[in-house]
């Protein structure tokens, strides 16, 4: 039922996205350009080129967000754990202003290279944050979940000191461009951009699908998950790296979009319960809802002007994230 009313969530928004903007639509005429009957050469521009990329851009990073939150708050035994309080965001971001620095426009073409060039950045940066984090949060054989959370907010904050820097030297418009990114913006998706983060998607969810189990073992202590069998460090490193994958390729098309990894997984428990098995896909669905929706309301709430995405969703996380701090306090 939960995931059949999300879907019917997710589809309604579509709808409203796709016939309303500053160019409206018709809802027949929206049915006749994707399926090709008589289709007219501005509304071809308009579904198909600006506003059906930026709906599946929007699907695809709020789904991978989601999943990557669970992951991560799981294995850190934390509820109040997010990719980017852990620093995993602001490493992807640093490495993606970088690549905009260095290589704006100098890698050109349709091919391989050039679809996968800037995903490929994100990940080495989001990696390059969780080696660090994980290098400094190692202690006595074991990964401390209370080490991770104040070294990933630490090493978050020296990147990005580290892409301020770096955008406040770009020339104006690529400044512009590096600032919008950064709030976490989706307006210019195209389809290159869903093109690069499917296949991250593809291969990274189906594993955390996989180890699902494994997730919920570690809501027992360290030492009761490895009395049952499973290598403890090895099972976090490969969950920690594929949460790394999914996020850094969500943040090389979206920018910096907060609070999904932290609201979803939340949500999803509240309605499914504890069972990772429920809570994983669930979770990418609320995710999915979360930006979608959130994409819309800064569209057209706010229009002529667009809000970004990832302004939307902060302004709807923070309160979210001091309610789940002040329901915490009140526990202990």
């Amino acid at each position: 039922m939960v995931l059949v009313v999300g879907i019917a969530i997710i589809f309604i928004t579509m709808y409203l996205s796709l016939t309303n903007g500053a160019f409206d639509i018709k809802v027949m005429d929206v049915i006749r350009t994707l399926l090709r009957i008589d289709p007219q050469p501005d509304q071809d521009l308009v579904i198909l080129e600006f506003r059906l990329p930026r709906i599946v851009i929007a699907l695809l990073v709020g789904m991978g967000l989601g999943i990557a939150g669970a992951v991560i708050q799981s294995i850190t035994r934390n509820g109040l754990a997010d990719p980017g309080i852990l620093g995993i965001n602001s490493g992807a971001s640093a490495a993606m202003v970088i690549f905009l620095f260095f290589f704006q426009g100098q890698i050109k073409g349709d091919g391989l290279a050039s679809i996968f060039a800037m995903p490929l950045f994100g990940l080495m940066g989001g990696l390059l944050a969780a080696m660090l984090i994980y290098l400094f949060s190692w202690k006595d054989g074991r990964l401390e979940s209370q080490r991770l959370l104040l070294t990933g907010i630490a090493i978050g904050a020296g990147l990005g000191a580290v892409s301020l820097y770096l955008t406040l030297k770009m020339n104006s418009s690529d400044f512009e461009m590096a600032v919008v990114w950064n709030s976490g913006s989706i307006y210019n998706a195209n389809w290159k951009y869903i093109l690069s983060i499917v296949p991250w998607l593809v291969f990274l969810i189906p594993v955390i699908v996989r180890k699902s189990y494994i997730l919920d073992l570690f809501h027992l202590d360290e030492d009761s998950v490895i009395s049952v069998g499973v290598a403890s460090e090895k099972e976090k490193a490969v969950l920690l790296l594929c949460s790394i994958g999914i996020v850094s390729a969500c943040v090389s098309v979206s920018g910096g979009i907060g609070f999904i990894g932290l609201m979803a997984p939340h949500i999803a428990k509240r309605l499914v319960g504890n069972a990772h098995r429920r809570i994983i896909p669930v979770c990418g669905i609320v995710g999915a809802v979360l930006v979608l929706v959130s994409d819309f309301i800064g569209k057209m709430v706010f229009a002529p002007a667009e809000l970004p995405v990832g302004i939307v969703i902060a302004i709807i996380g923070v309160p979210y994230f001091i309610f789940l701090l002040y329901r915490k306090k009140g526990r202990n």
